[in-house]
Protein backbone atom coordinates (compact mmCIF):
# COMPACT_ATOMS: atom_id res chain seq x y z
CA UNK A 1 0.00 0.00 0.00
CA UNK A 2 1.46 3.17 -1.03
CA UNK A 3 1.37 6.75 1.53
CA UNK A 4 -1.00 9.07 0.31
CA UNK A 5 1.03 12.13 0.30
CA UNK A 6 -0.88 15.53 -1.33
CA UNK A 7 0.36 15.96 -5.05
CA UNK A 8 2.93 19.21 -5.54
CA UNK A 9 -0.04 20.04 -8.19
CA UNK A 10 -2.69 20.46 -5.03
CA UNK A 11 -0.86 22.77 -3.12
CA UNK A 12 -1.20 26.17 -4.31
CA UNK A 13 1.92 27.94 -5.45
CA UNK A 14 2.27 30.68 -3.09
CA UNK A 15 3.06 28.16 -0.38
CA UNK A 16 5.12 25.25 -2.22
CA UNK A 17 8.08 26.54 -0.79
CA UNK A 18 6.46 27.02 2.57
CA UNK A 19 6.22 23.59 2.04
CA UNK A 20 9.37 22.41 0.82
CA UNK A 21 11.33 24.31 3.20
CA UNK A 22 9.92 23.63 6.52
CA UNK A 23 13.01 23.21 8.65
CA UNK A 24 15.05 21.74 6.00
CA UNK A 25 18.02 22.22 7.98
CA UNK A 26 16.84 19.39 9.73
CA UNK A 27 15.85 17.46 6.89
CA UNK A 28 19.14 18.08 5.48
CA UNK A 29 21.09 17.31 8.65
CA UNK A 30 19.91 13.78 8.20
CA UNK A 31 20.29 12.87 4.61
CA UNK A 32 24.02 13.86 5.02
CA UNK A 33 24.33 11.37 8.31
CA UNK A 34 22.55 9.05 6.09
CA UNK A 35 24.71 9.42 2.85
CA UNK A 36 27.83 9.25 5.60
CA UNK A 37 26.87 6.02 7.72
CA UNK A 38 25.15 2.99 7.32
CA UNK A 39 22.92 3.12 9.95
CA UNK A 40 21.43 6.06 11.38
CA UNK A 41 19.15 6.50 14.71
CA UNK A 42 16.98 9.86 14.89
CA UNK A 43 15.72 10.17 18.39
CA UNK A 44 14.79 12.66 21.11
CA UNK A 45 15.99 12.91 25.00
CA UNK A 46 13.47 11.27 27.25
CA UNK A 47 12.21 8.92 24.53
CA UNK A 48 12.80 5.50 25.91
CA UNK A 49 12.34 4.31 22.32
CA UNK A 50 15.59 5.74 20.91
CA UNK A 51 17.35 4.06 23.74
CA UNK A 52 16.31 0.72 22.99
CA UNK A 53 17.12 0.56 19.52
CA UNK A 54 20.48 1.71 20.11
CA UNK A 55 21.39 -0.67 22.73
CA UNK A 56 20.05 -3.67 20.24
CA UNK A 57 22.06 -2.50 17.59
CA UNK A 58 25.00 -1.73 20.31
CA UNK A 59 24.60 -5.23 21.58
CA UNK A 60 24.12 -6.53 17.62
CA UNK A 61 27.41 -5.06 17.27
CA UNK A 62 25.94 -2.52 14.37
CA UNK A 63 27.62 0.92 14.43
CA UNK A 64 25.42 3.80 14.11
CA UNK A 65 25.21 7.14 14.28
CA UNK A 66 22.93 8.79 16.53
CA UNK A 67 21.18 12.26 16.14
CA UNK A 68 19.10 14.03 18.85
CA UNK A 69 16.65 16.68 18.65
CA UNK A 70 15.33 18.03 21.33
CA UNK A 71 12.47 16.33 24.19
CA UNK A 72 9.41 16.16 24.85
CA UNK A 73 9.83 19.85 26.09
CA UNK A 74 11.12 21.78 22.90
CA UNK A 75 12.14 21.12 19.46
CA UNK A 76 9.01 19.71 18.56
CA UNK A 77 8.96 21.58 15.57
CA UNK A 78 12.78 20.14 13.82
CA UNK A 79 10.85 16.86 14.95
CA UNK A 80 7.59 17.51 13.22
CA UNK A 81 9.80 17.94 9.70
CA UNK A 82 11.39 14.98 10.08
CA UNK A 83 7.73 13.27 10.68
CA UNK A 84 6.35 15.03 7.51
CA UNK A 85 9.45 14.27 5.45
CA UNK A 86 9.56 10.23 6.45
CA UNK A 87 5.43 9.66 6.78
CA UNK A 88 6.93 8.04 10.28
CA UNK A 89 4.85 8.77 13.31
CA UNK A 90 6.99 8.45 16.17
CA UNK A 91 10.93 8.23 17.32
CA UNK A 92 13.22 6.44 16.90
CA UNK A 93 13.42 6.31 13.19
CA UNK A 94 15.83 4.22 11.35
CA UNK A 95 17.53 4.56 9.14
CA UNK A 96 19.55 1.23 6.46
CA UNK A 97 22.03 2.35 3.87
CA UNK A 98 19.05 5.34 2.95
CA UNK A 99 15.97 3.22 3.84
CA UNK A 100 13.57 4.01 6.60
CA UNK A 101 13.05 0.93 8.62
CA UNK A 102 11.45 1.93 11.60
CA UNK A 103 11.21 2.43 15.15
CA UNK A 104 13.06 0.58 18.16
CA UNK A 105 10.54 -3.09 18.14
CA UNK A 106 11.19 -3.07 13.90
CA UNK A 107 15.08 -2.86 14.33
CA UNK A 108 14.98 -5.64 16.58
CA UNK A 109 12.61 -7.60 14.35
CA UNK A 110 15.48 -7.63 11.73
CA UNK A 111 18.05 -7.75 14.06
CA UNK A 112 16.47 -10.93 15.17
CA UNK A 113 15.25 -12.62 11.71
CA UNK A 114 19.38 -12.01 10.43
CA UNK A 115 17.63 -9.08 7.67
CA UNK A 116 19.76 -6.30 9.22
CA UNK A 117 22.75 -8.18 8.55
CA UNK A 118 22.16 -9.06 5.13
CA UNK A 119 21.04 -5.06 4.68
CA UNK A 120 24.83 -4.15 6.19
CA UNK A 121 26.08 -7.22 3.74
Amino acid sequence: MARAILSESDIHPAVRHTVASHHHEVVDEVKAAMAAHPVVVVGMAMNPMPKKARAALTQAGIAHEYLEYGSYFNTWRKRNALKMWTGWPTFPMVFVKGTLVGGASDVQALIDSGELKKMLA
